[in-house]
């Protein structure tokens, strides 16, 4: 992201924000300057089977909560010229991208991915049970975002919209406004606003929708904490940030990567990464 261009213009200029680091439930995916990806963490399912990937611009990772039976994940990866290729779990289709094309950004949730297309339109595959990839009627969206069963769409002029499961009210944000950034956890959204505010909706138990309070802030990633991955009062020069369900990663401005929370399949084994690529907002 180019902290240098107002948010608001950013939005007018109907920009794409590309994440080079992505945090699934146990693996870790950065994105080089040449376009190749790496990968560390749980492999089961080929979710880092990504050193034949080229010509990249953006990476995603399917994240999910921290239930024993759902570290099953995949990987997304958005080339240069628009299309996309997934690897690692597919029982639900959700790596069935291969046809896609003109596509702008991309978010990966639990068993499903959504695509985000130049015009503003939007299109999913993979679990629906709860409506969660039921976006064909979006328009004038210029992000997305994936939580574990709702799907957040921030549009044009700064609203943002929702699909999915409402259990815990974290698909109310109709009445958001001035937002420039959207993400998606397991049960909660939080929206980060133009004067640096945060907004939070959904499930707190954890006090994961404590934010009122936030001020400056320029980037926005959703976890929890069981694992010490909020411990990141240290970290300085940090340009970029991603979270999985149990650890928090950070780009710094040169290349390197930090990584706390945990660490039982080796997914904060990053200190020895150089040279991941700083995030952009075109291609």
């Amino acid at each position: 992201m180019d902290y240098n261009l107002p948010k608001e213009g950013q939005l007018k200029l109907k920009v794409w924000p590309k994440a080079t680091i992505a945090g699934g439930r146990r693996h870790t995916v950065g994105l080089t300057p040449d376009g190749t990806v790496t990968a560390v963490g749980d492999n089961k399912y080929g979710q880092c089977d990504v050193s034949s990937w080229g010509d990249m611009v953006a990476v995603a990772a399917g994240n999910v909560h921290m239930a024993t039976n759902t570290g099953n994940a995949h990987t997304i990866g958005l080339k240069s010229d628009r299309t996309v290729v997934a690897v690692g779990w597919n029982n639900y289709h959700q790596c069935d991208v291969n046809d896609w094309r003109d596509i702008v950004a991309v978010a990966a949730g639990w068993r499903r991915t959504i695509g985000l297309k130049s015009d503003g339109t939007v299109i999913a595959v993979g679990r629906n049970h709860d409506g969660e990839c039921n976006v064909s009627g979006w328009h004038d969206i210029v992000a997305v975002a994936a939580g574990d069963w709702h799907t957040i769409g921030l549009k044009m002029d700064g609203t943002v919209t929702a699909v999915g499961n409402n259990r815990y009210r974290q698909c109310n944000v109709s009445d958001w406004c001035n937002i420039v950034s959207v993400e998606a956890g397991y049960l909660h959204t939080i929206g980060l606003k133009s004067d640096g505010t945060v907004r939070a909706v959904g499930l707190n138990k954890h006090n994961q929708c404590e934010v009122s309070q936030w001020r400056d802030i320029v980037e926005i990633a959703v976890g929890s904490n069981k694992f010490g991955q909020c411990n990141v009062n240290g970290w300085r020069d940090i340009v970029a940030i991603a979270a999985g369900c149990a650890h928090t990663i950070g780009l710094k401005s040169d290349g390197t990567v930090m990584a706390v929370g945990d660490n039982e399949y080796g997914q904060c084994d990053v200190s020895s990464w150089q040279g991941i690529q700083l995030p952009e907002i075109s291609f």
